[in-house]
């Protein structure tokens, strides 16, 4: 069982060498445990939010020259006494330390734990702690944003507003079976028809947000294929600037797929360099490079089809298309090497010359485009989370049911069940309604030490 009486320990910078490390300590001997093996100032005398330079003292021998941060209870992340260790970033001195800690009474902390008791202690609902994952994650401006919105508690204040207001109204209808007999009503039906509505609306667009939720958070896969020879890896290379991916004009050059990623207007790309695919080749490698193309491209969220337009026809193009279309997949046709090319231009084809950058900014916009429409507003909350999204749709099906229960005049206590249905799954996206074994699957996803 979960003992939150423990004092727990932890290196919260990366493992590695550089120049400070922080190790963190939280629980009611946090202090103690650290004036047992700092040599300075009295942690316990001193006043919180205050830091205090010494030494780390293993007897009479020096680990090491230290800054003490010392954060008392309840003003600390976790709501209990907490002393951040900072020391120099030797891998071997800040194990010392943290062996050190645990030899006077800590407890190696678990990934997520010290987030998981600013939970418990009631420093962040459930939907704002993962929101510190999510923050610690980020790879994007957009996905930054997005994560400090939800961990300043937009997204929970919306819930929270839903959700007293529809206690409200479960309380009285709960109240009207204690006087079934008398044939009375508390709630007024026209009052909660319009609360049922504007519930079905907010919840329709926080889940209809998670689509883009989604890109900003786990980035969008592009797969760049085509023929042989078609200037794929010149076309990621001309989109990253650099030379990443080997160029020659001998067919069948890339042989694997290659990743990397882009960052536009705040969205992350993972651009897909895939061998070229041909229908018959002899090369056994090369056959494997090709079906891992046609794998990759089955599972990209945008297939950019790249083709040399001085020697593709128009019924190639076509066919090509028709494919994606069939498969119901995102694409872009984009034809290559027009810098030799004088032909007419067709409508939906992006023209660029990838060995000149030229156009290739373009089709950065159209790949942002495909994915995004309009501006994105971070200050608004977007579902980026799969368990928020799957437990908004949940709270829907329950509005349903209770819209259906209103329309037909079915009894009260049915009316209630539905009622308790949506309020659970609207307080299990913050935490109000969890159980432990949902909480450890959470918080192990999180980083140690944080």
């Amino acid at each position: 069982m979960y003992n939150i009486n423990e004092t727990i320990v932890a290196l919260a910078t990366p493992a590695g060498i550089g120049a400070i490390g922080v190790i963190r300590l939280s629980g009611s001997k946090a202090i103690e445990i650290t004036d047992k093996i700092f040599k300075g100032k009295k942690l316990a005398n001193q006043a919180s939010h205050t830091l205090h330079f010494g030494k780390i003292m293993q007897g009479d021998k020096v680990l090491d020259e230290a800054v003490v941060s010392l954060y008392k209870a309840p003003k600390s992340y976790t709501g209990e006494d907490v002393v951040e260790i900072s020391g120099h970033g030797s891998q071997y001195i800040l194990e010392q330390i943290i062996n050190l800690c645990i030899a006077n009474g800590a407890h190696m902390a678990k990934a997520g734990e010290f987030t998981q008791r600013a939970f418990l202690n009631g420093k962040l609902d459930l939907a704002q702690a993962e929101a510190v994952a999510d923050l610690i994650a980020s790879q994007s401006g957009a996905a930054q944003q997005a994560a400090m919105h939800n961990l300043r508690g937009g997204f929970s204040e919306e819930l929270k507003q839903m959700r007293e207001q529809l206690i409200q109204f479960s309380a009285l209808i709960e109240l009207e079976l204690d006087f079934s007999q008398e044939d009375v009503e508390f709630a007024d039906r026209t009052q909660l028809y319009k609360l049922i509505h504007d519930i079905n609306e907010i919840a329709g667009k926080l889940a209809d947000s998670f689509r883009l939720g989604n890109v900003i958070r786990n980035g969008v896969s592009v797969a760049i294929i085509g023929k042989p020879n078609a200037g794929k890896s010149t076309l990621l290379n001309a989109l990253l600037n650099e030379e990443r991916a080997i160029v020659s004009d001998i067919a069948g050059t890339t042989r694997d797929t290659i990743e990397e990623t882009l960052n536009v207007n705040g969205i992350l790309f993972r651009l897909i360099d895939t061998a070229g695919i041909r229908e018959h080749t002899s090369d056994v490698i090369e056959s494997i490079g090709v079906q891992r193309s046609i794998d990759t491209m089955k599972r990209a969220d945008v297939v950019v089809y790249l083709y040399d337009v001085n020697n593709t026809t128009g019924e190639e193009i076509a066919e090509q298309a028709a494919l994606f279309k069939q498969e119901n997949m995102n694409y872009l046709l984009v034809a290559n090497k027009t810098d030799a090319y004088f032909g007419n231009k067709q409508n939906g084809t992006i023209y660029i010359s990838a060995k000149n950058k030229e156009n290739v900014n373009a089709l950065k916009q159209a790949l942002y485009d495909k994915v995004i429409t309009g501006d994105i507003n971070t200050e608004s909350t977007i579902i980026t989370n799969a368990r928020h999204y799957a437990s908004l749709q949940e709270v829907l099906k329950s509005i349903t049911d209770i819209q259906a229960g209103l329309d037909t005049h079915i009894a009260s206590d049915l009316i209630a069940l539905d009622i308790r249905r949506c309020l659970f799954y609207l307080g299990e996206i913050t935490g109000e309604v969890t159980t432990e074994d949902k909480l450890d699957y959470i918080f192990s996803k999180f980083c140690i030490g944080k």
